[in-house]
């Protein structure tokens, strides 16, 4: 009796290109997530720098804390805007767009810092601790560039150090310091790395 063998279900060899797309997705998987995000602004560090030398001395002439605050509010989202901006042209110039793996990881460990010290700004206006803000705003902006930095290029946490530095002088600092030490903060600090940063690493 001569038995029969039942054909196996057939084997569809995969192609050799699929196999080279999926390794050049691993490799560029893997080299985003190793890579730094290099898309921190030069000039546009400067440019806050510059804006907040003249919010320093426009602060300095104003009579009452309301309008001093809204000097300094107002300094902040114009900074923000500017620095948004240059960080995303800078960004999306390079390698390392702003939506990439690298700079989604910045943005979420830059922005907890800045919310924390918007929080921080209402608390401590509402208790009446005005005096308190400009070491607050020097420290928290410090910690969202140490902690956002130690994702970019090697000195970006070095600024943010410095920017520790400075508020923590700023919180024990007599309240006649303030505007001096928020000019040397987001001032002097912006615009000395800024320079670094654009003559090292670009725009």
């Amino acid at each position: 009796m001569q038995l029969s063998r039942r054909p196996g279900p057939r084997l569809v060899p995969t192609k050799l290109e699929d196999h080279a797309a999926d390794n050049l997705r691993f490799i560029r998987d893997a080299m985003e997530r190793a890579g730094p995000f290099t898309g921190v602004p030069g000039w546009g560090g400067v440019a806050m720098g510059v804006t907040a030398l003249v919010a320093a001395f426009v602060a300095e002439q104003q009579g009452t804390v309301e309008r001093w605050l809204l000097t300094w509010v107002a300094e902040g989202w114009l900074a923000f805007a500017i620095g948004m901006v240059a960080m995303v042209r800078k960004a999306g110039a390079g390698d390392t767009p702003l939506s990439s793996r690298p700079g989604r990881r910045f943005v979420l460990a830059f922005t907890p810092p800045v919310l924390v010290g918007a929080l921080l700004t209402v608390a401590l206006l509402q208790a009446g601790l005005t005096h308190l803000l400009p070491g607050m705003w020097l420290l928290c902006y410090g910690a969202a560039v140490a902690t956002g930095g130690a994702l970019s290029i090697p000195v970006v946490p070095v600024m943010g150090a410095c920017f520790l530095a400075v508020g923590m002088c700023a919180l024990f600092a007599p309240v006649a310091w303030a505007n001096g030490l928020l000019a040397l903060g987001f001032g002097g600090l912006h615009i000395g790395f800024g320079l670094w940063i654009a003559r090292r690493h670009g725009g």
